[in-house]
């Protein structure tokens, strides 16, 4: 799958679209998911150009994992959440929606159904106040540290 940097999420990179931000780092973006699958739905994306996992440098798939487990923690905390999943979609034929490399961070509870995939969009200010929560338990974590 060829780049196009056209896409939602480069266009977000380059300050184009807006976002509900909830990390950044000279590599990556983490943000809320505007049609989450569950509340805290965040997704953490590479700010290099790769449409899928195999054209991402092996430093910004590391630089990703790095984010995603930071992140992945800070929701689990923020939300009391008994589990995350982490997903990670390659080619439309796997679900992905949005040609540039992310991963999915989905709050789980026991049994709860998720919402389809990109199915609906969110209401702005209960993205901006999960990410809030989200934010404090990832200052919590540095401090801790």
């Amino acid at each position: 799958m060829d780049y196009d940097s056209g896409n939602p999420f480069a266009r977000i990179l380059r300050g184009e679209l807006p976002c509900v931000k909830v990390y950044e780092d000279e590599h990556t973006l983490a943000m809320m998911d505007i049609m989450p699958q569950a509340e805290g739905h965040v997704l953490v994306l590479p700010k290099e150009p790769a449409a899928e996992l195999f054209a991402l440098s092996d430093d910004g798939a590391a630089a990703c994992i790095r984010t995603t487990k930071k992140v992945a923690a800070a929701v689990k905390a923020a939300l009391g959440s008994p589990g995350i999943m982490v997903a990670q979609f390659n080619g439309a034929a796997a679900g992905q929606t949005v040609p540039h490399v992310h991963f999915h961070i989905v709050p789980r509870q026991q049994a709860a159904p998720l919402k389809p995939h990109a199915s609906a969009q969110a209401d702005i200010g209960e993205l901006q106040a999960l990410a809030a929560r989200i934010i404090a338990a990832l200052d919590g974590a540095a401090s801790a540290s």
